[in-house]
């Protein structure tokens, strides 16, 4: 298992997946350990998927101080990253709340970055949070059949502050096309995958400042790919549309039929629309 030093002196770990052309892979969570990502629904099989664990997940340190847990001290971290491989450019995909993550270095480095690929972001980094009011829109797009009603109920006690482990549970197809046996054992496997104490650390306050991150975007000379679920309500494909606008060569596609993890739910689909974009920036 490959390792490099962050600039704190945290050791961070990283793996390798497939052949082809780099990728660096961000995942989310947050911090969640990047195994969930898998082989992205077969992207190993043209491109050289090299994913992070970020710190205090997976098989990367526990770094000494808690506070760089937070999202805006881990930029350095992909920096560092970018160096450590030796790319003077690198394609990036990020998926969920490792969008901030890459918006905040893209920021910082704008020239750093070759064409990327943002799946089912979010974006507190530019102010353009969900509404508990699309999610649930979104979790009634399933109504009429099993598991769905039940889950859009538990899903609306989540949201009006009923938050329990259960009602989680039950909500869990929500954030799915489809609600098989891989499913379930992907949703299961994520109660042992995230760091609770570096989850909650990572949006603290003093992350973001969105005004400056929008200015700073405007650097950003390469492709920005934002990937939504048709069915995914954080975010929901009307507030993606507005996170590629965001970035001044940034494009939108939704896949039907999928929510929150999209190469899980059509993996060929997902697959052959990120190559695509990054061989062709389209």
């Amino acid at each position: 298992m490959p390792t490099f030093t962050a600039p704190d002196g945290t050791e961070l770990a990283y793996h390798i997946r497939g052949e082809g052309p780099p990728l660096v892979v961000l995942p989310g969570g947050p911090m969640r350990a990047s195994r969930y990502l898998g082989d992205l629904g077969g992207l190993t099989a043209a491109r050289t998927l090299i994913l992070l664990d970020l710190r205090g997940t997976g098989d990367s340190e526990v770094p000494a101080d808690e506070s760089t847990y937070r999202v805006d001290h881990q930029v350095a971290d992909v920096e560092a990253f970018r160096d450590h491989l030796g790319l003077e450019r690198m394609d990036v995909l990020a998926h969920s709340a490792a969008g901030n993550l890459l918006m905040l270095y893209a920021a910082a480095h704008p020239r750093r970055l070759g064409r990327t690929v943002l799946v089912t972001p979010t974006a507190r980094a530019l102010d353009l949070g969900g509404t508990p009011e699309d999610r649930l829109t979104a979790a009634r797009l399933r109504a009429g059949s099993e598991p769905y009603d039940t889950a859009i109920a538990a899903y609306e006690r989540i949201l009006g502050g009923a938050d329990t482990d259960e009602d989680w549970d039950r909500a869990a197809p929500l954030f799915h096309g489809r609600w098989d046996e891989a499913a379930r054992a992907f949703y299961a496997a994520g109660e042992h995958e995230q760091s609770e104490k570096a989850a909650a650390a990572f949006t603290a306050p003093g992350a973001f400042d969105p005004p400056a991150t929008r200015a700073a975007l405007r650097a950003l000379t390469g492709e920005v790919l934002v990937l939504a679920g048709a069915w995914d309500g954080n975010p929901p494909p009307a507030l993606a549309a507005r996170i590629a606008d965001a970035f001044p060569a940034g494009l939108l596609d939704v896949l039907p039929a999928t929510a929150h993890f999209p190469w899980l739910d059509d993996p060929a689909a997902f697959a052959e629309r990120v190559e695509r974009f990054l061989a062709t920036g389209t």
